[in-house]
């Protein structure tokens, strides 16, 4: 509970910091608020646009591209790592690519993927694809090479099969570092897919990127600040129902955890 109260104060000090520099308590405003409007103003757009439907219905468009991408990428990277752990002439030459590529920033993506796709679901697809799969398959490999050869040895002596023992055996004993690659997949799923969605046009739904975009475009400061708050508001939820809790079972589940 105590740490909930200083979480909380540290935030609501944060907020009153913003409304003394915007000038909301009387005083000067050190910015004009074309560059840094006060709070009041960016909480009636996030009101009026969650009233009026505008927002909720890009968070649903926007959500479905991101789960589809992410699936898609966490079905490949799994794989893929388990076999880049597993055959050394893959781990120096896919294991190698995909370290180079994780690299790369994710806006890095959208121009090939205009290229290729054009102004596409597509194009969104392809981006978001990227930036989780080289993550996910590099943690993979890296969890399937630090659980200990033991556990392969025993469970080989009692009759299980190398596809049985991979699946059943060393996946599961690598799962913090899956867990791990998977929270850092989402991230970068997250950032690449708002890069694409302000760069690439899709007609056939208008994503919570785009609002950033016109906010920019219009120059409405309070229009990008208020979108830039749902982008943070998501990941963070994210970490807090998805990943979080599997994290506490996996650590109950191994015995390391510390409470």
């Amino acid at each position: 509970m105590k740490r909930v109260l200083l979480s909380c104060a540290f935030f609501v000090t944060l907020l009153l910091l913003w409304a003394a520099c915007t000038g909301c308590f009387g005083g000067e405003a050190l910015w004009s608020p074309f560059v840094l409007p006060p709070p009041p103003t960016v909480g009636h757009y996030l009101w009026d646009n969650t009233l009026n439907g505008a927002i909720p219905l890009s968070m649903l468009i926007t959500l479905r591209r991101l789960l589809i991408g992410y699936a898609i990428g966490l079905a490949l990277g799994v794989p893929l790592g388990m076999l880049t752990a597993r055959f050394r002439f893959l781990h120096d030459t896919l294991g190698m690519t995909a370290l180079g590529l994780q690299a790369l920033p994710s806006v890095c993506w959208v121009p090939l993927a205009c290229i290729w796709f054009g102004q596409t679901e597509a194009a969104l697809l392809f981006v978001v694809i990227m930036g989780t799969l080289w993550s996910v398959l590099l943690s993979t490999e890296n969890g399937m090479k630090s659980v200990p050869p033991i556990y392969a040895r025993a469970a080989r002596t009692m009759g299980s099969s190398p596809l049985h023992t991979l699946v059943f055996v060393t996946l599961p004993a690598s799962a913090p570092f899956v867990l791990s690659g998977m929270k850092q997949g989402w991230a970068f799923a997250w950032r690449s897919l708002m890069a694409a969605e302000i760069y690439v046009s899709v007609v056939s739904g208008f994503g919570i990127g785009q609002h950033l975009h016109y906010g920019r475009e219009l120059q409405r400061m309070y229009q990008v600040i208020g979108i830039m708050f749902i982008i943070i508001l998501v990941g963070l939820l994210a970490d807090k129902i998805l990943f979080s809790p599997a994290e506490r079972w996996l650590h109950r589940r191994w015995g390391t955890d510390k409470d």
